[in-house]
């Protein structure tokens, strides 16, 4: 008579989920008491280590910044080349810890996740078996850009601020990074290039550079005048610009790639100013040959005026005598 009596009193605290008796016994098996506990502590705990890990990561990349911005405030209180080179090394080395740290608290911190919610990562790792040639197969890639920044890095090819060309991309290096190495283009585009793909660098910013100055002129152009007047202009403007390098040179006449004739002159300057040296030679060349007086071609090829056409023969009047009747 117990029984029965106690049947009723449990089935009496069932709560009906459903009208299924059955699903409704699975699920008050569970104990949702200890299930929500549970489950409200651990989104506790990852709520308090992403913010832990937020802590962490800003305090490591404010000490990094702190750290290489009293050494570069350092370095630029002295005008020697040597330091400002030692500049770049340091923007490039920060470039790189910061890149670096920002992927060491990712990988802690989902390590850490993944702990809390009870996923052996450990056991996954060492046990995934074909799963992880497939990752080591897709991640191939990233291996690569890997060692090839070390080795771009370690070589000291390029540092952040120089002007290079790479791949045929032409700008100043803004960040190197353990996958990519970022360029800023003259019109402000920001190149990503993966560094396994780097397979060329053109260093600009490495000792002086030449830049090359070509006035185009007519094949019966006062050429040795043309050239005195270039000479005389830089004798006028010897010593006034500190960042050219010795005596500008006047080659002579040259042929350039479009068959063109060009009194070409020869600059050596400091690496960076080239593209101010070449624009402040040129507008001085061009001023004073047009204030001499001297003609220059328009365009890389004179097209000749044409010629006042003359009348066929078949159209020209001919007088023919005839007789009046």
């Amino acid at each position: 008579m117990k029984i029965p009596v106690l049947m009723q009193q449990n089935n009496s605290q069932l709560v009906h989920y459903t009208n299924n008796n059955f699903i409704n016994n699975y699920l008050n098996s569970f104990n949702w008491d200890q299930i929500l506990a549970t489950l409200t502590s651990k989104v506790i705990t990852i709520v308090l280590l992403s913010l832990l890990f937020l802590i962490i990561a800003r305090v490591g990349r404010s000490i990094i910044y702190h750290i290489f911005h009293h050494a570069d405030v350092k370095k630029a209180q002295h005008p020697d080349p040597a330091k400002s080179s030692g500049r770049k090394r340091s923007k490039t080395i920060y470039s790189l810890l910061q890149n670096a740290y920002n992927y060491v608290i990712i990988f802690f911190w989902l390590y850490s996740i993944l702990s809390v919610m009870g996923i052996p990562v450990g056991t996954l790792i060492a046990g995934a078996g074909i799963f992880s040639l497939a990752i080591g197969l897709g991640a191939q890639g990233f291996v690569s850009d890997i060692v090839s920044g070390f080795f771009i890095l370690s070589e000291r090819q390029i540092e952040v601020g120089e002007h290079v060309t790479i791949n045929a991309i032409n700008g100043f290096v803004s960040a190197v990074g353990l996958r990519t190495t970022q360029i800023r283009s003259a019109d402000g585009t920001l190149n990503f290039i993966p560094n396994r793909n780097i397979t060329s660098i053109a260093n600009l910013s490495r000792g002086n550079l030449t830049t090359l100055i070509d006035i185009r002129i007519t094949p019966d152009a006062p050429i040795k005048k043309i050239e005195t007047i270039m000479d005389q202009v830089n004798e006028d403007k010897a010593g006034k610009d500190h960042n050219v390098i010795g005596d500008p040179l006047v080659f002579g006449t040259v042929y350039l790639a479009d068959g063109s004739l060009a009194v070409q002159a020869c600059i050596t300057c400091k690496s960076g100013s080239e593209d101010n040296v070449q624009a402040d030679y040129l507008q001085a060349y061009l001023t004073a040959l047009q204030q001499a007086g001297i003609e220059l071609p328009l365009s890389p090829q004179t097209v000749q005026p044409p010629k006042k056409p003359t009348p066929p023969a078949s159209s020209q009047a001919t007088a023919t005598p005839f007789k009046m009747k």
